[in-house]
């Protein structure tokens, strides 16, 4: 009985069903240039800002170490 779901598509181009070697991508190719926006900063995770270490420090200058 052959496989009957619906194969999924590449997570970065959206054309191409996923290959098992490259999960969740079609090919090396579209994994590296995933990789690539990542290390670029093209792909930026939502959060809250937060304050540097720094910044905290000189707002508060009574505690002193």
């Amino acid at each position: 009985m052959p496989d009957e779901r619906p194969r999924s598509l590449c997570v970065f181009c959206r054309l191409h069903p996923v290959e098992d070697a490259w999960r969740p991508f079609c090919s090396e190719r579209c994994k590296l240039q995933d990789l690539a926006r990542w290390a670029d900063g093209s792909y930026q995770v939502a959060g809250e800002t937060v304050a540097d270490a720094d910044d905290d420090e000189s707002e508060n200058p009574s505690s002193e170490k």
